[in-house]
Order: C-alpha cells, then sequence, then structure tokens
C-alpha cells in the first residue's frame, strides 16, 4: 500500500483523535462521575464531537463525509431493524431460560423509559460518528482495507470502554472480559453495515436496538 502525503496527513489526525478520546475519557472515567444524564447529553458531545467538528473544518470536509445524510437512510433502517429482531429474540431466550419466564424488570433506574430511549441515541450518536462516521471511514479510505480498518478501530473501540469496566462498574476480570468481547463483536458488525450502507444512521441504530434488548430482558 503506497501511502502519500494526503493519506500520512489523514493518519496522523485519526492517531491524534483516537489518542486524545482515549486519554481524554479515560481520565474522565478515573476522576469524574456525573449523572449520565449530564455525561450523555452534554459532556461526551462536548468532549468528543467537538474535536472532531474542528477537524472537520480543517479538513474541509462536511457531514456526509462521516456518513451524516440521507444517503441509503431508508434501506439502512430495513436492514438494522433486521438485526434488532435478531437481538431481542435472543435476548427473549436467554431471559426465559434465566428466570423461567418473560420479565420485562428493565434495569433503567429512576428514568421514564422514553427518556431512557432517547439517552441511549445520545450514547450512539457521539460514538457512532467518532468510531465508525470518522475512524473506520478514513481508515478505510486510506487503507482501501475493509477488514484492517475495521479490526484497528475495534481494538481503539474496546480500549476506550476499560475505564468504565474497571473505574466505574468495577467488574470481575472474568466479567469485563466477556463484556469488551461482546463490545468486540458489536463493534466490528457496526463498522461492517456502516460499509454497506455508507450511513451513520445504520451505526446509531444498531447500537440502540444492541444495548436495549440486553437491558430489557436481563
Amino acid at each position: 500500500m503506497k501511502i502519500t502525503l494526503a493519506n500520512e496527513v489523514v493518519i496522523k489526525r485519526v492517531t491524534v483523535f483516537s489518542t486524545y478520546l482515549l486519554l481524554i475519557w479515560g481520565l474522565y472515567r478515573l476522576f469524574i462521575k456525573l449523572p449520565d444524564e449530564v455525561e450523555e447529553l452534554v459532556i461526551k458531545p462536548i468532549l468528543w464531537l467537538g474535536p472532531l467538528a474542528f477537524i472537520l473544518q480543517k479538513e474541509r470536509q462536511g457531514l456526509a463525509s462521516v456518513g451524516i445524510g440521507l444517503k441509503n437512510l431508508f434501506p439502512s433502517i430495513y436492514f438494522v431493524l433486521g438485526l434488532g429482531a435478531i437481538f431481542v429474540i435472543e435476548a427473549v431466550i436467554i431471559n426465559f431460560v434465566k428466570h423461567g419466564g418473560v420479565s420485562f424488570g428493565a434495569n433503567i433506574g429512576n428514568q421514564a423509559f422514553l427518556a431512557a430511549i432517547g439517552l441511549s441515541f445520545a450514547t450512539a450518536v457521539s460514538e457512532e460518528i467518532s468510531f465508525r462516521g470518522y475512524i473506520f471511514n478514513r481508515l478505510w479510505a486510506v487503507t482501501r482495507n475493509e477488514w484492517l480498518a475495521n479490526i484497528i478501530t475495534t481494538t481503539v473501540w474496546v480500549a476506550i470502554h476499560i475505564p468504565v469496566v474497571i473505574f466505574v462498574w468495577k467488574y470481575s476480570f472474568s466479567a469485563a472480559a466477556v463484556y469488551l468481547l461482546v463490545t468486540a463483536l458489536f463493534g466490528i458488525g457496526s463498522a461492517f453495515i456502516f460499509a454497506r450502507t455508507g450511513n451513520v444512521f445504520s451505526s446509531i441504530l444498531l447500537h440502540v436496538l444492541w444495548e436495549w434488548p440486553i437491558i430489557l430482558f436481563r
């Protein structure tokens, strides 16, 4: 693969942005804990999407360059809803085996159901635009190798979830390993779908549909 000067600039920006996210979000998880609503609706958009907007301005690229737009919007929705149905069925089966019946005791704290759904969308927007819309999309364009870009992006994706597992949820080693494995599988699947739709909304919707059956039926 021949690396041109333009590609070197892209790789540098992706590396700087990825390193920034790992450091700033890791430090945030270590030292600060605010209500989920504040973190996902205010802090994360500022810390994640703010710098990304600056990068896009430097690149002179619009929102379409990170998959934001109407391109393949409805095919994306249909495609992801089909996968979401599989997630729901899987979650129901697991719940039935675990509880001997279907329990809708969703672990959403004191939040209203619709508010919790909205919070999930807010989380997905910041994370999917940053990882699939920018990091994966740029790496894919530079390397021209979808799976190489996918694996690199997913590695960073898993790494950024390590601080919350250690510092916030305080999982045991085995529980953390299972969670990070599932997180990696989702990251691979999300990039795979983005590569076929070109619309980051597909990844955002998949993110929500992947997360909520686990919450609702666990």
